[in-house]
């Protein structure tokens, strides 16, 4: 059984959507769902799907072993980032090289990098009169969005898309696709 660490800063639909993808699954559960906000949706999305949970902040992920220490403990196997924000220390990267998954809603390259993440992205890409756009899954890195990437899908920006139907268009393909990716990368590294 492998077992996968959900890091999330938000209101969590992209971790409920991969819990339970995998809530049938004889070869990979989902064991932990950890947050960078004691406030973040996704601790309560994590309630209501009986995975434990933590929060940590700044201090124990880049001044300590606390959150090392946690993975290492509950004998974690792969990460997935599912709408955190923050980059991944050095430790945690060597640890889980090729083990730690991120999704962008974006097609990488573009639109990466600190600060572009949620809308800013979708107005971006309408700002820059890209004719199309999807989401990016690669493996991190120690550079926002730089990793290798694994898995991209686009569909073509319509005259009418506003940042916020693009986001929809977005979160469908995400829901879509990232489980499977993940469960594709994990039968992969066994």
């Amino acid at each position: 059984m492998k077992k996968i660490a959900i890091f999330a800063s938000g209101s969590g639909t992209n971790a409920q959507r991969i819990t339970e993808y995998f809530s049938d699954n004889d070869n990979v559960e989902i064991t932990l769902i950890l947050s960078n906000k004691k406030d973040a949706y996704v601790l309560e999305r994590a309630k209501k799907l009986d995975v434990p949970s933590i929060v940590f902040d700044r201090d124990d992920f880049y001044n300590s072993d606390k959150v090392f220490d946690i993975l290492i403990s509950r004998e974690i196997d792969f990460i997935v980032l599912a709408g955190f924000l923050w980059l991944v220390p050095v430790n945690i990267l060597k640890k889980f090289h090729n083990r730690i998954i991120n999704i962008h809603p974006a097609l990488l390259p573009k639109f990466g990098g600190k600060g572009m993440y949620g809308d800013k992205v979708h107005k971006a890409v309408i700002e820059n009169k890209e004719t199309e756009t999807g989401i990016s899954i690669h493996f991190v890195n120690e550079k926002y969005d730089e990793g290798k990437i694994i898995f991209q899908t686009k569909f073509n920006i319509e005259n009418d898309d506003t940042p916020d139907s693009i986001a929809q268009k977005i979160h469908k393909l995400e829901y879509e696709h990232f489980p499977k990716v993940i469960e594709d990368v994990v039968r992969r590294m066994e």
